[in-house]
């Protein structure tokens, strides 16, 4: 039965996808309890991927709040430069344990296609890309990263050709090539067991936020922060933290503002089903999945993983949208309070962080997500005005 997460979740796909969905599920659950699977797993993040990644007090940053300190759990340290690479890997060693020697996946900011590349090289897996044409033209430098790592990159031009036209893209693919193919999903959304899967590799980021908060103040964290788009990021730095009393900040992309939507899903947007999961999805006025705005192409998303809406309803987690000129803000402010170039995505979730840390106290600790890093944003920040 596929996993639920209250009403949200589920597997609404072709009876084609049935079949490859079910062997995923049965490879996962038959790998996690592998013990081999876990060293191999833990040996290419150490080695590969450069875990465990640090926690950093954001002193100057934290100063400029005025109020609660600030820690910068920095993912944009990772391999490839976001938290991409922990799902990437998981997965890649998935694909090859199941013995399908093509990946396919999405990508919007590149992040995840150009984590993808690096694994299927480093794995012997070949590699393709679907990334739609806006993001393309904005991410340029991420394109030829993928490229240089031996990846094929497939230009996606219907729709609004950005992240949620490559997924349609890829999936159309996985259908027609599901024997020999896997599908490397990038985000926590899509039908069962990917939203499972990829919280549990993306838990890493929570897991480590656990012990190095002990380590670094003596406690857990007051309060966690992360962007989300589909998700991941997030789902990683909340889901092993559920069970305490840690309180949830989610931080999706308002757009410009005003009546835009954005790309904020669980903010503006109401369930329905995409991408063959129910959860909370931007429509229009006759229901159909609404085109999204924002200025960061990885959380320009109309939809969102299924177990940030069932946070949301019961109200364990709270989310947020934040403007892209907000955005912008919190770039600089980290740039030039910290000397770290983040990324936009996680600038959403930099601005949000400081709103609360002038609220609370001094004695109270924030970790924010740094999901990644601004290389691929510069050509967007230095053409935005300030």
């Amino acid at each position: 039965m596929p996993r639920r997460y209250g009403p949200y979740g589920g597997a609404y796909v072709p009876e084609t996808l049935v079949p490859a969905l079910q062997e995923l599920d049965r490879a996962w659950q038959s790998a996690r309890r592998d013990p081999e699977f876990r060293r191999e797993l833990d040996r290419l993040s150490r080695t590969l991927g450069g875990r465990p990644t640090p926690l950093y007090f954001a002193r100057n940053l934290s100063r400029r709040a005025g109020g609660a300190e600030i820690w910068l759990k920095r993912e944009d340290l990772l391999h490839g430069g976001a938290h991409k690479f922990n799902n990437a890997l998981g997965q890649g060693l998935l694909a090859r344990r199941m013995g399908k020697p093509r990946l396919i996946a999405e990508t919007g900011a590149g992040q995840h296609g150009v984590a993808t590349a690096m694994v299927g090289a480093a794995l012997g897996l070949r590699t393709e890309v679907y990334m739609g044409e806006v993001d393309i033209e904005r991410q340029r430098p991420n394109v030829e990263r993928m490229r240089l790592l031996g990846a094929e990159v497939h230009p996606v031009r219907t729709g609004g050709r950005t992240l949620k036209d490559a997924i349609n893209a890829a999936l159309r693919d996985w259908i027609a090539n599901v024997r020999t193919t896997h599908y490397l999903l990038g985000s926590a959304v899509g039908p069962h067991p990917f939203p499972s899967l990829v919280a549990e590799f993306q838990s890493v980021i929570g897991r480590e936020i656990r012990r190095q908060s002990v380590r670094s103040f003596g406690r857990l964290p007051d309060l966690a922060v992360a962007c989300v788009g589909g998700g991941s990021n997030a789902i990683g730095t909340f889901h092993p933290l559920i069970g305490t009393d840690v309180q949830f900040l989610g931080v999706e992309a308002g757009g410009v503002g005003g009546r835009s939507p954005g790309a904020a899903s669980l903010s503006r947007g109401r369930p329905g089903i995409l991408h063959g999961s129910f959860s909370y999805v931007l429509q229009d006025s006759d229901g159909q999945v609404a085109e999204t705005e924002s200025i960061s192409a990885g959380l320009d998303y109309p939809g969102v993983g299924p177990e940030h809406a069932w946070l949301r309803d019961r109200g364990r987690a709270k989310y947020i949208a934040v403007r892209d000129r907000d955005a912008l803000r919190a770039f600089h402010w980290l740039a030039e309070d910290e000397g770290i170039l983040p990324a936009l995505e996680p600038s959403h979730a930099i601005f949000a962080a400081l709103g609360e840390a002038r609220r609370r106290p001094r004695t109270e600790h924030i970790v924010v997500t740094l999901s990644g890093r601004g290389d691929k944003d510069l050509g967007v920040v230095t053409g935005a005005p300030r």
